[in-house]
């Protein structure tokens, strides 16, 4: 995770992959098992909602531009567009979650990427994140 986390602008526990499985000039999967820490930070009332998996998706869309990039490029979520949860929550599932996402444009004021969150197999969430460089 030391690796991951000199790739993000994120630090701690907040950093939530685990390793980068697979990596291309457009396509990263990245590896995560911390929706079951009980120290998750985007943890409330004991459980993790699957909206949070679009953090997921927006850490590997940056450690994939970081990987292509040569280093940190700072940046924010701007957009989500056709998100579709499969689950409600995720910090019940004990299975490696699969972090897939595939870089549809990249300009200097920013990326768009499809992504998708599987655990198992089994479809937790999709959709496209845009992130906007600062």
């Amino acid at each position: 995770m030391s690796e991951l986390a000199a790739l993000i602008p994120h630090a701690g526990n907040m950093c939530l992959l685990d390793r980068v499985v697979a990596c291309s000039a457009d396509e990263i999967e990245c590896a995560a098992r911390s929706q079951n820490s009980p120290d998750h930070p985007l943890r409330r009332g004991g459980q993790l909602s699957a909206l949070h998996l679009v953090e997921y998706a927006a850490q590997a869309a940056a450690v994939h531009g970081a990987m292509q990039a040569g280093g940190i490029q700072r940046g924010m979520l701007a957009a989500l567009r056709e998100v579709h949860l499969h689950v409600v929550r995720v910090d019940d599932i004990d299975t490696e979650l699969r972090v897939h996402a595939t870089r549809r444009l990249s300009q200097a004021s920013g990326s768009l990427y499809d992504f998708r969150v599987e655990a198992g197999g089994r479809p937790l969430c999709a959709g496209r994140v845009a992130i906007a460089f600062v």
